[in-house]
């Protein structure tokens, strides 16, 4: 609800006199919010957002239209303007009092326009859309988007709605895993490297509980494992089993910081540097 003050003057014979000052209400009669689905964000992963219209009054509103930007800032040292969300082409829908309507028209991406909108007397309207992450939006634990949207029409003032989400805050391990030589002789020896990787903001730590585990076939004999240079002991970081070739890790033994993020001074692009661990296990092999 917004008040409005009005006063008058009456002027005579070079005399002014003022009127009491009287006081207004303007009801607001349409209300509007926004919220995404989910609070958190990654790459790749599409982000649901709710736009909310209520219109308490008893006229319909016809032709509202919604603006959002986006989440669009100005990164420190770049010009223009970055735009961290991608709209997801035919994503818009529009429910009524819960009844599903013909989707509105998507007129631009960026910023993202929806027209033709129509809320009844007394109704509410939920426009549901989704967007995606991209190279634009900040991944380090810092890192937020502010989305930023209008609703705008005839016969109301714009309404500003907005919603921030933040990254997923998490470890996002990968394995990679290569053998050398690829061409022994029986009983020769062989090593097994496995690349772990962390494209996550966020460690992988001891209370992750990370387990690794590899059934070698053939068996091997005589086996070692070092993680990072550092040798590990059997029954302490690892068990194995000379009988299956199974090797498991101790839960806890795999930690891997997490990775390093950066963002191109001129381009405003985010880069990601993932973090590496390796484990090496030796042995030859059982023929």
């Amino acid at each position: 609800m917004a008040t409005f003050y009005n006063q008058a003057t009456l002027s005579y014979n070079g005399n002014v006199k003022s009127s009491n000052i009287t006081t207004g209400n303007i009801i607001e009669v349409l209300s509007a919010d926004k919220n995404a689905v989910l609070p958190n964000y990654s790459i790749d992963n599409d982000v649901v957002y709710v736009i909310s219209i209520v219109n308490n009054g008893n006229m319909a509103y016809n032709g509202i239209t919604i603006t959002d930007n986006l989440g669009s800032y100005v990164p420190s040292g770049t010009s223009p303007a970055v735009v961290p969300l991608t709209y997801v082409s035919d994503s818009v829908n529009l429910y009524v009092d819960g009844v599903k309507q013909s989707a509105p028209t998507v007129s631009a991406t960026n910023p993202l326009t929806i027209e033709n909108i129509s809320v009844p007397a007394g109704s509410n309207a939920v426009v549901i859309y989704s967007a995606r992450p991209n190279q634009f939006a900040p991944l380090d634990t810092t890192g937020s988007i502010t989305n930023n949207a209008v609703i705008s029409g005839n016969n109301f003032a714009d309404i500003p709605v907005s919603e921030t989400i933040t990254p997923n805050n998490s470890a996002d391990l990968t394995i990679s895993k290569s053998l050398s030589p690829t061409e022994v002789e029986e009983n020769g020896a062989v090593t097994y490297t496995f690349v772990i990787q962390n494209y996550g903001n966020t460690a992988s730590l001891p209370t992750d509980d990370v387990v690794f585990r590899d059934v070698f076939s053939p068996v091997l004999t005589s086996l070692t494992a070092t993680y990072n240079g550092t040798p590990w002991v059997e029954g302490t970081n690892y068990t194995y089993d000379n009988t299956t070739g199974e090797f498991v890790t101790t839960a806890g033994q795999i930690e891997v910081p997490p990775a390093t993020f950066t963002q191109d001074a001129q381009t405003g692009a985010w880069s990601v540097q993932p973090s590496v661990s390796t484990l090496v296990i030796k042995g030859n092999i059982q023929s």
